[in-house]
């Protein structure tokens, strides 16, 4: 420790922080809040960062209330001498020079997840529903909001979401209840987090530039079951988040709770003739399933988007809500633009933008709500490979549109495993600035289509080779195709 008299670590919420030393590395969204809140408590707060740009007012603000902030290239080399904690950002790897630094001088180094569970109210612990996994999370907490506003419950969706959990947690108006998306990054610096219920949605190759090997990848995903309360709900159909459960270090009482987009077993949740049903949380669960929903109460029918919908269900029906509000939250919900989002219906032929699905594992689970489907694949692979998705989806390709800058290796796995599936690949300037690029892909797309099939942009890489963002990705999709189909859609 830095020399301080007060070890942050036996603070809380109530608890005076003046003279406790706090260096916040990372100033974003997350890095920002929990530096506010640690200067409002009295701490001295540095906040350091590689970069100003855009964090300028923020700067300025925590100045104001005595923090110091360095924004600049090299800010982040060396640890200040006198530091009592380090919280970091959640995409700060460990070895980066700082975390390696406090390590080394045996500071604890939290994340701000791990600094809002210290700062919960005693008086009032609001129980956080946590939900990690490659793919899927912001869909399933977003719909357990929904699910627990529904219920009449003050609850907010929290986390990589979008509001930061140190937020939440320091509103002067306690929630109810908090539905909590939570990245592999920011599970890696919590330490002491206990969720009543936590759900990993499903584990796939991902993010492998920032970790050693997929052992350690889920690792941190499975810390999300550590010290759970009540319920650590798995994908019957994923073993690897099944390992995690049995692995885990769990409160004395808490159960596993499988889902399946088949028949559920004792103590699961599943589907029976397109009817999400509950199988665990009914007294009479051996003999009987209690109806949530119908997939048709459902934004999508897409196999991925019913799991997500069973995993929130399964999280909201542990913390007691009852089955009526679940279906209501459920039939009340609409997912953010950019996933599974219909565009247009034009001479028989849908349009679908799932530009979000930015990794193999999400453009698999996409395809597999469709058939005959024209994929629109390519961008930024970061190292990913293709070929168990291709041995997968092969019978249901009518056709293939390849951009973007890794499309070769798209193609590589196309022509190794679906040989006899046509191929277009659009030429285009790396630049969101040219739109020509997807009108070409739109009209090779068009070429390829026939009447019953979908035009599914599920692009299985990252977007910044070409676009600024999955948003900007879907959105130029989008208008290409409106402008191709003259902006029809008989949905409306």
């Amino acid at each position: 420790m830095g020399g301080s008299s007060r070890d942050p670590r036996d603070l809380g919420r109530l608890d005076e922080w003046d003279g406790v030393r706090a260096v916040v590395a990372g100033f974003g969204v997350s890095g920002f809040a929990a530096a506010d809140n640690l200067a409002h408590l009295g701490a001295r707060v540095t906040a350091l960062d590689e970069s100003a740009t855009g964090k300028e007012d923020k700067a300025r603000l925590l100045e104001v209330l005595g923090a110091t902030v360095r924004l600049e290239p090299g800010a982040t080399a060396v640890l200040p001498d006198d530091v009592d904690v380090v919280v970091t950002s959640p995409g700060w790897r460990p070895d980066a020079p700082l975390l390696a630094q406090a390590r080394a001088r045996g500071i604890p180094v939290w994340g701000e997840v791990e600094l809002a569970w210290r700062l919960r109210h005693p008086h009032h612990q609001t129980p956080w529903l946590a939900v990690t996994g490659t793919n899927g999370k912001t869909t399933t907490v977003q719909m357990l909001d929904a699910i627990l506003r529904a219920a009449g419950l003050r609850s907010v969706a929290v986390g990589n979401v979008g509001l930061p959990i140190v937020e939440a947690v320091m509103d002067p108006e306690p929630h109810d209840v908090l539905a909590v998306e939570l990245s592999s990054f920011q599970l890696h610096y919590t330490d002491s987090m206990s969720a009543e219920s936590a759900a990993v949605l499903n584990v796939a190759e991902d993010h492998l530039d920032w970790y050693s090997s997929m052992d350690d990848y889920a690792a941190d995903k499975g810390r999300i079951y550590e010290r759970a309360q009540r319920a650590c709900v798995y994908n019957a159909s994923d073993p690897v988040t099944e390992r995690l459960v049995h692995e885990a270090d769990v409160v004395e009482g808490a159960r596993a709770i499988g889902f399946t987009l088949g028949m559920p077993g004792v103590g699961s949740l599943g589907v029976v003739e397109d009817i999400l049903v509950d199988r665990a949380f009914i007294p009479e669960r051996v003999s009987s399933a209690a109806e949530l929903c119908t997939v048709s109460d459902l934004a999508s029918p897409a196999p991925h988007f019913v799991a997500n919908a069973l995993a929130a269900a399964a999280l909201a029906r542990a913390h007691g809500v009852s089955q009526a509000s679940v279906r209501d939250g459920l039939r009340s919900f609409v997912p953010d633009g950019h996933r599974i989002a219909l565009v247009a219906q034009h001479d028989g032929v849908t349009w679908v933008d799932d530009s979000k699905a930015t990794n193999p594992h999400a453009a698999q689970s996409s395809l597999q709500a469709y058939d005959p489907v024209v994929w629109v694949a390519g961008g930024l692979a970061k190292g990913a490979r293709f070929e168990e998705l291709v041995a997968t989806v092969r019978h249901r390709l009518r056709g293939v549109v390849l951009l973007g800058r890794d499309r070769a290796t798209i193609a590589a796995a196309l022509s190794r495993h679906a040989p006899d599936v046509p191929v277009i690949t659009v030429e285009g300037g790396e630049t969101g600035a040219d739109e020509g690029p997807m009108d070409r892909v739109v009209a090779a797309a068009a070429e390829l289509a026939r009447p019953g099939d979908t035009v599914l942009l599920a692009p299985g890489c990252a977007s910044m080779d070409m676009f600024t963002g999955y948003a900007a990705r879907g959105d130029a999709f989008a208008a290409a195709v409106r402008r191709r189909t003259g902006g029809s859609d008989e949905q409306h």
